[in-house]
């Protein structure tokens, strides 16, 4: 609900004299694959733990783990391509239009870096546990969470995209 108020307000404020428009960098798009593999190896550690394949298992959550940490890296290089150009996301000199996007992709960025403690401490207890524990459900609660998010990423990208 929060995404749909802020994409409601981007578009209502996006008709004010002093809105910027601009192009998202390429590395939008980048990430927006590696946040779709990320959903691919999430759904597959899910497999495997209801196979009772703990190797694969742990590998696979830490490499989606791995893929939410790099989305957020390249998000943060969006942004940073986007100050170099003079798109302003925050503070002095700013514009609605940066802020916005600042608000949007920084929540989302915070959900995600949220998945990715959880998916850490899924991991941290798959290596660490002194008893055997092969329920699935943990991982399939946190699989929904994440094909949420990367479907929210989605949504927001193709907004982002084609509303700016």
């Amino acid at each position: 609900m929060m995404f749909a108020g802020f994409t409601s307000a981007y578009i209502v404020k996006r008709n004010q004299a002093n809105w910027q428009g601009f192009d998202l960098p390429d590395i939008f798009a980048y990430s927006t694959v590696v946040i779709l593999l990320s959903s691919v190896t999430m759904q597959l550690a899910v497999r495997n733990i209801r196979n009772r394949n703990m190797q694969a298992y742990r590998q696979l959550l830490l490499v989606t783990a791995i893929l939410g940490i790099a989305f957020v890296a390249m998000q943060w290089t969006g942004f940073t391509q986007l100050h170099e150009r003079g798109i302003k996301l925050i503070g002095a000199g700013s514009n609605v239009s940066g802020s916005f996007l600042a608000a949007i992709a920084g929540m989302h960025m915070l959900h995600v870096v949220g998945g990715v403690v959880a998916l850490a401490w899924m991991l941290r207890n798959a290596l660490f546990s002194k008893t055997r524990n092969y329920s699935a459900v943990p991982a399939e609660v946190a699989a929904q969470y994440w094909h949420f998010v990367d479907l929210l990423w989605i949504y927001l990208f193709l907004f982002l995209h084609f509303v700016s």
